[in-house]
């Protein structure tokens, strides 16, 4: 599945307006330079992981780095990731969007194995398909994440 993603742009200004180099947030984010510079290029799509701890490192919405929202941060975020809470909260989105696994999984040409596995909490959802779901239905990534608590939809 190939996605344009848009969080480049926010990447580059970010690290530019704290005048970090990209060799330091590949230290911090125990990477070689040339690897963060693929994934701040959008040669390579970087993992939920990294973009979280990107997040956390620039005190940072990750709706603000996907360009769902202008507000850099949420009052009381969660700098964690938890894929049990994410698995919860995939399952409720789609439920309530009258969705399938199979349904999801054909929108994001996948399989509902693999679907499947992000609702269990085996494994943590994807990047380009977190930001597939959320800026077609226009939810919160930050509250799929469960970084936050309150359910966010915007109107773009």
């Amino acid at each position: 599945m190939v996605i344009d993603m848009i969080y480049q742009k926010k990447l580059e200004e970010l690290r530019i307006e704290n005048n970090i180099t990209q060799y330091t947030i590949s230290e911090y984010l125990e990477l070689n330079k040339r690897v963060y510079g693929q994934y701040e290029r959008e040669y390579v799509i970087m993992p939920l992981k990294h973009l979280n701890k990107i997040c956390n490192y620039f005190n940072v919405s990750l709706d603000y780095i996907f360009g769902f929202t202008n507000q850099k941060q949420y009052y009381n975020s969660n700098k964690e990731i938890n894929s049990k809470v994410v698995g919860q909260r995939l399952k409720e989105f789609r439920k309530n969007n009258n969705l399938t696994q199979e349904n999801l999984a054909f929108q994001l040409k996948t399989t509902f194995s693999v679907i499947s596995g992000y609702e269990t909490g085996r494994r943590l959802i994807a990047t380009p398909f977190l930001y597939t779901i959320c800026k077609k239905y226009k939810i919160s990534a930050d509250y799929l994440l469960g970084k936050i608590d309150d359910k966010i939809i915007f109107d773009k």
